[in-house]
């Protein structure tokens, strides 16, 4: 990396955390050699010292920050219990607002290939990046396919290791939450040695995290509905509104709004310690309504109807009144523990032949161990007739139709339990070999590389899960000699618990339980091989510099293999996703060139005058050929003021699980079911109560069956490759100020990204909310084209969730970067203001849709911004960060409004202050401080069905789930 230690400040490339330091480095963004402040391209640049005085304890943390990302939401550790691209406990990043599948991730402007589990394998995983070797990041913000591939639509980011040690270093860091859970620990041991030919340098190290749960923090042991009452007239006009929880039911035991809850509208709660039957008479509970049930809970002095049950939901009783919360619910994983190791070693030997050349090489090898604790309900289905039921309820029918475990008998009763805490793990293991020969073309300026890169991740993921063809063989049972065995009793079979008080309240005969709930293993095997030739120098001389140019051909090729577990395979998960095997291949072919071309210099009106040009043929053996451009310009027409602009295109064929991911069966909760209990949710919308009551299902429809969600790649649907275009334009303002003023510099930057054909899913239980509150329902298209009719009998829904083509994808925004820097008194001080405002946010599903712009919306905001100040005297530095994420709210999305809608969507600004201290001493460097200062806490939005929730809060990477945390960072050189 080329340095100038006399550079100035530029406001060009705002560093994350800090000023940045006033050398300047060669940078992403282009393959011809530019100093950071001059680049045609906005550009970020993220110091490692800057990273450990904010008090991050990886490179995955760094990255995440809203500085980075503009505050929009990305997947970390806090999505564990979440179905996500790279299975759980990957970490990965996507800028602009967009998937990570179109941000490349570098390392030393090479490609880092994707890491995780399960079948949707496609993006970089953050934890395998080398923290401890970090010098520094380099963020682009503007899409570069013509230069760096086609999966540049939304920027780079380039993870730049250091070079040239000379010595051996250890770390250690340690933050600590003030409430418990959630610890991070990382010791790290970096070396090197730089001699007359070579260089080697290297290091390992280990972060941990600790498990954070549900029950460590106040704001979610205590999940409610947080919604209002809204009063109307006989006219329907809205006479009155509520406080926020006022609408919440309240729980018979306590009197206070209940705690995870189950409604219409899906909730984290789980219907527990409870059977269901038809619809009978029988003796209602506590706060339920009428004497007709279809939801029974044990109580033994009840002696008349279901005797020894009361009444809990059916009829017109809410659902709530029956248990729905477990204390073990509280076990479940908020942030999810992790053990990360890394290894990295990089070094070069100078041939003194071939034009100065020098052979290079690159190992990193990585193994992450994840895991997840989450919260299981067994539902078992006894079937009418079963020796195993009282005999008051043997004659019983909750449902004419047979399950996958009554033995293809009706279901007389159906006992939901609460079984208890889950399970889950992941070891990943990957490694990417690195090796090149560069140097220079002995009679020319020009010099060439040759890179062969080698990528493997290989994961094992583990889950606990209840087996369904051991579940029906244990209910199919016959009296023997000895009791009650199963009908089928090969393979061990343990015949299931008589239906009791005690197994309704979870208590299970440990034998069966053996026997029906095991952990089952797949693997997921993802390879990457790139091969890269290149060459850059000058082409000719103009009379204001040389033109230079860059050209190179790249061949990839990368395929994936993810073998579920046998149950997986053969559909025996109950109630639990199962799929075929993700096996596919690709590549690609690609030759690319870039010229920058110094029209004018150092004249009046025309400082700089500079046009970059690159172009890159594309030609994918799965999606054909094609060709994407980009034309940049920098022009300085005066020594304080800069103008900038670039537009450009790309291509990008669909990731390998897009095309190929194997056909994946999932099960979302009955409550997802957009018509379960509308007539008494006063919530519903008018459209969502007509389009249910036209399918022939009553206002007191109760579903009994789970969403079934069908999830398959794209490629035998005629999924197609995505397009996009991006346009970037920008000013920069560096006035010149006496001394005594101090440096200010100023620079903002226009962006604009529009992706035709983008690959997506839209989720299963979005489909369903965006059909069924549409007023044309199926007769409209749009979403309820996925949607199935409901099955005869069950009315079960069955969703479509394939990979497909977006029509558009589209983000508009600004970027603005204030830095200021003056000497105050003995030391000098340096305060950065980064904020991102968003214009437009927007997408549709089908070309005819209209397009909605969800900008400003709960987990999208409009506006956010980070303050950073540093103060440097001696061998001091003090840091003061602020972060914020402006106010959000969804009512016009859905067509609410806001003064009257029963459901709390918005939520107020949010604020993040850090403070610390480093201190340098000789050879040792001493850092502390505290994140999250004020132990703020993240914002409450109702339960709505719109949006996922953690606790009270919005499931959002922009909000601290961790609270107040002190670090403590020590280095050592030797």
């Amino acid at each position: 990396m080329a340095t100038d230690k006399d550079a100035k400040p530029s406001a060009e490339a705002p560093a994350s955390n800090n000023a940045t330091s006033l050398e300047t480095v060669t940078v992403t963004g282009s393959r011809i050699g530019r100093d950071t402040f001059t680049s045609v391209s906005p550009l970020q640049v993220i110091t490692r010292e800057e990273t450990t005085l904010a008090g991050f304890n990886s490179t995955t943390g760094a990255l995440q920050s809203t500085s980075v990302t503009g505050g929009q939401g990305q997947i970390n550790n806090a999505y564990g219990g979440f179905v996500t691209n790279g299975g759980p406990g990957a970490n990965t990043i996507g800028l602009r607002g967009m998937d990570p599948t179109r941000t490349l991730i570098l390392l030393n402007g090479r490609r880092v290939a994707p890491a995780g589990s399960r079948g949707s394998v496609g993006s970089a995983d953050l934890n395998v990046l080398p923290t401890s070797m970090i010098d520094h990041i380099e963020v682009l913000k503007d899409g570069a396919s013509s230069i760096y591939g086609s999966d540049a639509i939304a920027g780079v980011i380039n993870i730049v290791t250091r070079k040239n040690i000379n010595e051996l270093a250890v770390e250690a860091q340690y933050n600590v939450t003030e409430d418990g859970g959630g610890d991070e620990t990382r010791y790290s041991l970096s070396w090197g040695k730089t001699g007359d030919r070579f260089s080697i340098s290297g290091s390992f190290e280990a972060y941990d995290r600790n498990e954070l749960t549900l029950g460590d923090r106040d704001w979610t042991r205590c999940n409610t509905d947080y919604r209002r009452t809204v009063t109307r007239d006989g006219s329907g006009n809205v006479t009155g509104v509520g406080e926020w929880g006022s609408a919440d039911f309240k729980d018979p035991l306590t009197g206070l709004p209940k705690c995870y809850p189950i409604t219409g509208t899906g909730s984290n709660g789980s219907a527990i310690n409870s059977i269901g039957t038809e619809l009978r008479p029988g003796v209602g509970a506590a706060g339920s309504v009428g004497s007709i049930f279809n939801r029974w809970r044990p109580n033994s002095s009840v002696n008349t109807g279901l005797v020894g049950f009361e009444g809990v939901a059916g009829g017109a009783t809410n659902t709530n009144v029956r248990d729905t919360f477990d204390p073990r619910m509280l076990n479940r994983s908020l942030i999810s523990p992790v053990e990360v190791k890394t290894g990295f070693v990089q070094g070069a030997y100078d041939l003194q032949a071939l034009g100065n050349a020098e052979v290079y090489f690159e190992l990193l090898g990585n193994r992450r161990e994840s895991s997840q604790t989450g919260y299981s309900q067994l539902t078992l289905d006894y079937a009418r007739g079963s020796i195993l039921l009282p005999s008051q309820l043997q004659n019983a029918l909750f449902q004419a139709q047979p399950t996958e475990i009554s033995s293809g008998r009706p279901v007389a009763v159906r006992a939901f339990i609460g079984f208890g805490n889950n399970h889950s793990s992941q070891t990943v293991d990957f490694w990417k070999a690195t090796g090149g020969l560069r140097g220079d073309f002995v009679w020319t300026d020009w010099r060439y590389d040759f890179m062969v890169s080698k990528s493997r991740s290989d994961a094992d993921y583990t889950f606990d899960s209840f087996l369904t063809d051991r579940l029906a063989r244990s209910l199919d049972v016959v009296a023997g000699p000895g009791g009650v065995v199963c009908r089928d009793p090969s393979g061990g079979c343990v015949a299931a618990p008589f239906l009791t008080t005690q197994v309704i309240g979870g208590k299970l005969p440990q034998d069966w339980k053996n026997y029906v709930y095991r952990p089952v293993t797949g693997n997921t095997l993802y390879e990457e091989s790139t091969v890269n030739f290149s060459i850059d120098g000058p082409l000719f001389a103009l009379p204001y510099g040389d033109v230079r140019g860059a050209f190179g051909i790249e061949y990839r090729r990368a395929k994936i293999d993810d073998t579920p577990s046998a149950d997986g395979v053969a559909r025996n998960l109950y109630n639990l996703t199962s799929g075929d095997p993700t096996r596919g291949k690709d590549s690609v072919k690609e030759i690319y060139g870039e010229i920058e071309v110094p029209v004018l210099s150092g004249l009046k009106g025309a400082e700089e005058l500079t046009f970059n040009l690159s172009a890159r043929y594309t030609d994918y053996k799965s999606y054909g050929s094609d060709n994407t451009y980009k034309i940049g310009g920098l022009w300085t027409p005066l020594s304080w003021l800069t103008v900038r602009a670039s537009y450009g295109t790309s291509y990008r064929a669909p990731a390998l699980f897009e095309q190929f991911l194997g056909a994946t069966t999932g099960f979302l909760s009955n409550s997802v079911d957009p018509c379960n209990n509308y007539g008494v949710d006063p919530e519903a919308s008018i459209s969502l109560a007509a389009n249910c009551a036209s399918e022939g299902l009553p206002g007191s429809f109760n579903a009994t069956s789970g969403v079934t969600v069908i999830n398959n790649g794209g490629a035998a649907q005629g999924l197609k490759a995505e397009t996009s275009k991006n346009f970037t334009g920008g000013i920069i303002l560096q006035p010149e100020m006496p001394k005594s003023w101090g440096d200010l510099s100023f620079a903002v930057d226009y962006y604009k990204i529009e992706v035709e054909n983008g690959v997506a899913r839209a989720g299963g239980a979005e489909i369903l909310d965006r059909c069924y509150n549409d007023p044309d329902f199926r007769a409209g298209g749009g979403f309820c084209r996925l949607v199935a009719a409901r099955a005869p009998g069950s009315n079960a829904l069955t969703v479509q969730d394939s990979y497909v083509n977006l029509a558009t994808d589209r983000v508009r925004g600004l970027d603005f970067t204030v830095r200021y820097v003056r000497d105050v008194g003995p030391g000098t001080l340096r305060t950065t203001l980064q904020a991102t405002h968003f214009l437009e946010q927007s997408n549709k599903l089908f070309a005819e849709d209209e397009l909605d712009d969800y900008n400003g919306n709960i987990g999208s905001p409009s506006m956010t911004a980070t303050l950073d100040t540093t103060y440097d005297w001696k061998n001091w530095k003090f840091r003061y960060g602020l972060e914020w994420v402006d106010a959000m709210q969804s009512y016009g999305y859905y067509g609410l409004d806001r003064n009257t809608a029963p459901f709390k969507m918005h939520t107020e600004d949010y604020y993040l202050s850090h403070i610390s201290a480093q201190f340098k001493l000789d050879k040792w460097t001493f850092t502390g401080g505290v994140r999250n200062l004020f132990d703020a806490e993240p914002k409450k939005i109702s339960q709505s069905g719109a949006y996922n929730r953690v606790g009270n809060a919005p499931l959002y990477s922009g909000y601290d789930y961790v609270g107040r945390a002190f670090f403590l960072n020590v280095q050592a050189k030797f």
